[in-house]
């Protein structure tokens, strides 16, 4: 029996949705993506329909990796960079490359009809680069991830959401915050300007010392776990170039089918990230309207973040850490954990 608004073949094999003005096959709409109340495939289309608006506002005209899961969000899965062969014409690409040089022909989110395409691959997780296609020489979005190791509780992220806020209040910068669809909370900030990729890093590398420095005993900026201990990591590199997070509004791969959910700040202080699922953020969203509407409305210059770095490389301070797939960069220690470089260091002379 077909869908209400759904033109149907045969029920159990395809729907036909209109999306985005273009009609996208799903195959399977009865497959269950999401074991604990038993989503389907078509369940999670019927969602981003209901999140259209604010969701394209997040994602649209931006590079995306996808995360597949051909069994639903219990079975095993694969990143895809590259659109799969037989993509339809329609559906908007661009080229990425990798910190190495590799090139990858991925996805880019033009209007819902492609995320419903995605939807149809298994695609569960979208996960956006932080500049839009048209300008990939432009990094926009400045994106803090509380990410919390051992020992952190989600108390503690509540705490260190707030000071981040805080200090990107006292520096003039308004900034956005949403769950993570799982144990952290990601801070945003609509950047203005012209900044690449790196720029923006600097700034992130920028407010986590700043941040520890105010907060040692609950935040911290080292990137090595070992000198983490049981505090909040302010990870900077999720700037780094070619580095993506997980896509806002969109619906985490895991059986509960959480999302990762803009809130107001005022929220941070009671949300549940577990029960912010695609079951009820659709009638959370036309209660309360999208904590987010004025983000791209309003750039932040983060000038005063990259003054800090600068300052921080005259008192002789260096560039935190990178990840271990970038090259060597300038003016960067050296790329080995606190105690290895102990254990290798020769033994004093006599």
């Amino acid at each position: 029996m077909p869908w209400d608004g759904y033109r149907s073949a045969v029920a159990s094999e395809k729907v036909v949705v209109e999306v985005g003005g273009r009609d996208v096959s799903i195959s399977s709409p009865d497959k269950v993506f999401f074991k604990t109340r038993g989503e389907t495939k078509l369940d999670l289309v019927r969602y981003y329909q209901a999140v259209e608006g604010p969701i394209l506002a997040a994602l649209a005209g931006r590079p995306t990796m996808m995360q597949r899961f051909p069994d639903g969000a219990h079975g095993k899965s694969f990143f895809q960079k590259r659109v799969p062969a037989g993509t339809p014409d329609w559906v908007e690409t661009t080229e990425v490359s990798t910190p190495n040089g590799t090139t990858s022909n991925a996805l880019v989110v033009a209007d819902l009809a492609h995320l419903v395409w995605a939807v149809n691959l298994g695609c569960l997780g979208f996960h956006p680069w932080p500049y839009k296609a048209a300008t990939p020489e432009v990094t926009d979005e400045l994106r803090i991830d509380l990410d919390p190791g051992p020992g952190v509780t989600f108390d503690m992220v509540r705490e260190g959401a707030g000071e981040v806020r805080d200090l990107f209040t006292e520096l003039g910068i308004t900034s956005y915050v949403k769950t993570t669809g799982n144990r952290g909370l990601h801070v945003y900030v609509r950047v203005a300007g012209t900044n690449d990729s790196y720029a923006v890093r600097q700034a992130a590398v920028a407010l986590a010392r700043e941040l520890e420095r105010r907060r040692p005993e609950l935040l911290t900026a080292a990137w090595w776990k070992e000198e983490r201990g049981e505090r909040l990591f302010i990870d900077f590199n999720q700037n780094a170039p070619h580095k993506t997070v997980f896509g806002t509004w969109c619906v985490r791969p895991r059986v509960g089918g959480q999302v990762s959910c803009p809130i107001p700040w005022d929220e941070v202080a009671t949300v549940d990230p577990d029960v912010v699922t695609l079951a009820n953020v659709p009638a959370k969203l036309a209660a309360e309207g999208d904590p987010w509407a004025d983000m791209n409305d309003h750039p932040q210059s983060i000038e005063p973040l990259l003054a800090w770095y600068q300052r921080d490389l005259d008192d002789g301070l260096m560039d935190a850490p990178w990840p271990p797939v970038y090259p060597k960069q300038p003016n960067e220690p050296p790329r080995v954990a606190p105690s290895r470089a102990r254990h290798e260091d020769p033994e004093p002379e006599t």
